[in-house]
């Protein structure tokens, strides 16, 4: 960790921080499940993921058609297919729709004569089993995990999302959750929850890490509820951790990552921060830190709700108290459509700190994925790669080509040309430098006709 070891990996984690990774951050579906695809599609031996919300519209690029087309081929092929979908309980049935083992779903599996072995996982009360990962090839020279947020949808691949591909040390950490969670997923000894395979179908743990692939620093972090997991077989040369007790390090690496920045944190979420991740920011800003936060511009109906809602007041003081700071800039991305601009939803769940650190996964910065939640993130300490990964964004966003600017001249032209976009938008003229816009944190989220 010598390119930022300033930026601190977490001590209280099931995976340590491990070097010698090959990394390759993605954004936006249709990249990141042609590169899905085409991995899959090479695979020799093994074809595992987990996932949360599914919708049966969801298709590949390229031709390879619904995800059952994609795994029941690799069943084909011989290889070992395994499926951990989310079931939800009845406090989360309004979630979104899910691959949850129902009448219908079991009906589709027998009219395919499906052979991917599924099993069904719930988590405790209001919260949901949120992980989005694959895992080709497990405990096989050519191992490779993919972690993110993108869920299964033919809308979420037009969503503004991010994956990362690990090849290396740490893909057997992403193994090892795996494993873990197959073997005690909470239905297996249900009538219907399981498919084409039983109780009895457990897996073994990895014995020993994949060969180094690269020269990236990785941490596969968590979060996990108290009591949902209860085997504490160790990753090879992981830590000492009581997954009994829960999992928090996707947490305590934000706080940590947070309070060690120097000069840049650009941040991704689908949500407002909870108040204690929003405390660290106005911090970090009183430092002189620049920060960018990315958001959808227009939120989802239950944001509009909590805005209304004293309860979770809190959450959009804490907003407006960093929007009160001249280094912060709340923006949205919007793209010209039949000579119209149209939000583009942002899903992704990504931060990047000073050029040299970055977190990708499926933990959104509200209460339930930082409360409850199953979730996966890979965190990344290699300059190199945050620093592609910053341009390439920026340039998606922005229009423009950062390269050759450093980091903090970087975020301020973003917040720029956001504050710029945002008075184009507003004098009717549609000629925009790139797709970022400015929102208010005062007005945030504020139903029509209320006076922020």
């Amino acid at each position: 960790m010598t390119q930022a070891s300033y930026i601190p990996a977490v001590a209280s984690c099931s995976y340590p921080a491990r070097g010698g990774n090959l990394v390759r951050p993605m954004a936006d579906g249709t990249e990141i499940f042609r590169r899905i695809g085409e991995v899959i599609e090479a695979a020799h031996h093994s074809v595992w993921l987990t996932i949360a919300f599914y919708v049966d519209d969801f298709r590949f690029p390229d031709g390879l058609g619904r995800l059952f087309d994609v795994l029941d081929r690799a069943v084909e092929r011989g290889l070992d297919v395994r499926l951990l979908a989310w079931r939800s309980n009845p406090e989360t049935s309004h979630y979104g729709r899910q691959f949850g083992g129902s009448a219908e779903d079991r009906a589709m599996l027998r009219e395919r004569g499906s052979r991917v072995r599924i099993r069904w996982d719930r988590t405790a009360t209001i919260y949901c089993q949120h992980q989005k990962c694959w895992m080709i090839d497990a405990g096989k020279p050519s191992e490779t995990a993919f972690v993110g947020g993108v869920n299964l949808s033919a809308d979420a691949i037009r969503r503004h999302d991010a994956y990362v591909e690990v090849n290396g040390p740490s893909a057997t950490d992403v193994h090892h959750n795996f494993v873990q969670r197959w073997n005690e997923a909470s239905e297996r000894a249900e009538a219907d929850g399981s498919w084409a395979c039983d109780v009895a179908d457990t897996l073994p743990f990895p014995l020993a890490v994949s060969g180094p692939r690269g020269t990236s620093t990785i941490q596969i972090q968590r979060m996990l509820h108290p009591g949902r997991y209860t085997d504490r077989h160790p990753a090879p040369g992981g830590n000492s951790f009581d997954v009994a007790r829960g999992e928090r390090s996707i947490l305590e690496q934000y706080k940590q990552a947070i309070d060690a920045a120097r000069r840049t944190i650009y941040l991704e979420n689908q949500a407002i921060p909870i108040p204690e991740i929003a405390g660290h920011l106005g911090r970090a800003l009183e430092r002189g830190v620049e920060v960018v936060l990315l958001v959808p511009a227009i939120p989802e109906p239950y944001v509009y709700e909590a805005r209304l809602d004293r309860a979770q007041r809190a959450r959009f003081d804490s907003i407006e108290a960093l929007g009160r700071h001249p280094n912060f800039q709340l923006a949205g991305i919007a793209e010209t459509r039949n000579g119209k601009r149209h939000p583009i939803y942002v899903h992704c769940k990504l931060m990047m700190i000073d050029d040299v650190w970055t977190t990708i996964g499926s933990c959104n910065l509200h209460a339930l994925s930082l409360g409850g939640h199953s979730e996966l993130n890979v965190s990344i300490w290699d300059t190199a790669a945050v620093k592609a990964l910053r341009v390439a964004l920026y340039a998606k966003h922005l229009g423009v080509e950062t390269g050759a600017l450093e980091d903090r001249a970087a975020l301020q032209l973003y917040a720029r040309i956001a504050r710029e976009n945002r008075a184009r938008m507003k004098r009717g003229d549609p000629d925009w430098q790139g797709a970022a816009l400015s929102l208010s944190p005062s007005a945030y989220a504020k139903t029509p006709g209320e006076v922020p």
